[in-house]
C-alpha cells in the first residue's frame, strides 16, 4: 500500500521473449513451431492464425503452445508406442506481429478407456500481457466428421462450436493449410476452458 491508497493492480508479463520466445533475439529455441520429425506419424500440415484482443487489435506479444497426438491418436510420453520416437508433440509460436503459426501433422482420433473417442484435436496454451493465468483452448478441423461425437466439443453450445473450428484455407509450402483466429475477449470471443 503506498501513501496513497491502494497500488494499481499489475499483469503479468510482458517477460517472455528471451527466455521462451527467443527467436527474435538470435537466441537458441528450447521449443519452437515446427514439430516435424522424420519419424511423425501424420498428414504434415500447417495451423495459423491471429490473436486479437477485446478490442479488436492483434495482440503482437502473446505466446501460444500446443500440446498434440500424432497421425494415429498417440501422445508424445503417454504413449508407449513414442517413447523412442523425435515427435514431442509440443510447439510454442510467439506472435510478433499477432499472428501464429505451427507446422505439424495432423492428429488423429483420441482414443479413450470408455470408448468414447475424441475428435482429432490440438490443445492450446495462450500466455498474454494482461492475462493473469494462461488460457486453455482447443483447435479441431472443419473436415473432420468425429466432431460431432466429440464430448468435448458437445459441451460448447453449437453458436460458439466455430471459435475452435479451424476452417481449411488452401496450401501453404505445399502443406494443408488451417486457420483459426483466437480471440480474447468481445464478440465471437474463443471457448476457453478450465484446466
Amino acid at each position: 500500500m503506498s501513501d496513497h491508497g491502494l497500488m494499481p493492480s499489475q499483469t503479468i508479463g510482458p517477460f517472455f521473449a528471451y527466455a521462451l520466445t527467443p527467436t527474435a533475439y538470435d537466441y537458441a529455441a528450447l521449443a519452437g513451431n515446427d514439430l516435424r520429425t522424420d519419424d511423425a506419424v501424420g498428414q504434415p500440415i500447417i495451423v495459423t492464425g491471429r490473436v486479437f484482443d477485446g478490442g479488436g487489435d492483434l495482440v503482437p506479444d502473446a505466446m501460444i503452445e500446443i500440446w498434440q497426438a500424432d497421425g494415429e491418436g498417440r501422445y508424445p510420453g503417454v504413449s508407449e508406442a513414442l517413447a523412442n520416437t523425435r515427435f514431442k508433440g509440443f510447439g510454442r509460436s510467439e506472435t510478433l506481429e499477432g499472428i501464429y503459426r505451427f507446422t505439424t501433422v495432423k492428429p488423429g482420433k483420441i482414443p479413450s478407456s470408455d470408448g468414447c473417442d475424441q475428435a482429432p484435436h490440438i490443445n492450446v496454451g495462450l500466455f498474454a500481457r494482461g492475462v493473469n493465468r494462461r488460457l486453455f483452448t482447443r483447435i479441431y478441423f472443419e473436415d473432420e466428421s468425429a466432431n460431432q461425437i466429440d464430448a468435448v466439443l458437445a459441451l460448447v453450445p453449437d453458436e460458439r462450436r466455430a471459435t475452435l473450428i479451424a476452417r481449411r484455407d488452401g496450401t501453404e509450402d505445399g502443406l494443408p493449410r488451417y486457420v483459426l483466429d483466437i480471440r480474447l475477449q468481445g464478440e465471437d470471443e474463443t471457448v476457453f476452458f478450465e484446466a
